[in-house]
C-alpha cells in the first residue's frame, strides 16, 4: 500500500480514539445531567435534567452500536451482516434534526468487512457536511460483490484536505490521528474486501465509491 505505514497497536490506538471522541459529549452529558438531579431542588429543572439524561443516553447507546460494527469483531470470522439491520443501526446514530438518511440498498446478507466498510463510507462522508444535509446511499452491482455509493449534499459540502488521499489507502505525509484515521481505516478495509474506495465532488455532492 502506498504512504507511510502504520503499526497495528498504532492503528488501535487511534481507532480507540475516534470511538472514544464519540462518546465523550454524551456521556458527559449523562454526568452533568446526574449531578444536577443529585444537587437541584427545584422540579423543573429536575425534569430538564432527567430528559438530557435521557436523550444522552439514547445517543450514547445509538453510537455503541454503530462502533460495535463499524469497528468491532461483529461476529466470528467469516460472519454475515444483515444490511437491514445495518439501516437501522445507521438511522439510530446519523439521523437526527440536521441530517437525514436515503438508503437504497435491499435487505440482504453481505461479508462483515463489506459492512464494516459501508459504516465507515458513511462516517467519512457525514463528516463531509458539518451543518448537515442527506446522505444517499445507492448500491453498486449485487449479491455479494455489492459496492456502494454514499452521495453527502449539504450547506458548503466539501472533500476534506488529505482525506481522498486516505481514503484510496496513500497517508503520504499526513499524520494520522483520531480523525484521519476514519479514511484511511476505511481504505484498509476496502484492500481487505478486494475492493477500491474513492472520493470526489460531482456538483454540490461529496460522492463516496466502493466497487
Amino acid at each position: 500500500m502506498p504512504g507511510t505505514p502504520i503499526e497495528a497497536l498504532d492503528l488501535a490506538a487511534l481507532l480507540c480514539s475516534r470511538v472514544c471522541h464519540d462518546l465523550i459529549s454524551p456521556v458527559g452529558a449523562i454526568v452533568n445531567g446526574l449531578e444536577v438531579l443529585a444537587e437541584e431542588k427545584d422540579e423543573e429543572t429536575k425534569t430538564f435534567a432527567l430528559d438530557l439524561i435521557k436523550k444522552s443516553a439514547g445517543t450514547a447507546s445509538a453510537k455503541l452500536q454503530y462502533c460495535r460494527i463499524a469497528f468491532g469483531a461483529a461476529g466470528s470470522a467469516g460472519a454475515q451482516i444483515d444490511l437491514g439491520d445495518a439501516e437501522t443501526i445507521t438511522r439510530g446514530f446519523i439521523e437526527d434534526d440536521k441530517t437525514k438518511l436515503t438508503w437504497n440498498l435491499p435487505r440482504a446478507l453481505l461479508a462483515k468487512n463489506r459492512v464494516k466498510l459501508l459504516l465507515n463510507l458513511l462516517l467519512v462522508a457525514g463528516q463531509t457536511i458539518p451543518r448537515g444535509g442527506r446522505l444517499t446511499v445507492d448500491p453498486i452491482g449485487a449479491g455479494e460483490t455489492m459496492g456502494f455509493k454514499v452521495s453527502a449534499v449539504g450547506t458548503n459540502a466539501k472533500v476534506p484536505p488529505a482525506v481522498a488521499a486516505l481514503l484510496a489507502g496513500d497517508a503520504g505525509d499526513t499524520a494520522l490521528d483520531a480523525h484521519r484515521i476514519q479514511p484511511f481505516y476505511a481504505s484498509l478495509l476496502a484492500q481487505a474486501c478486494g475492493i477500491k474506495a474513492a472520493m470526489a465532488m460531482e456538483g454540490d455532492a461529496v460522492v463516496l465509491t466502493a466497487q
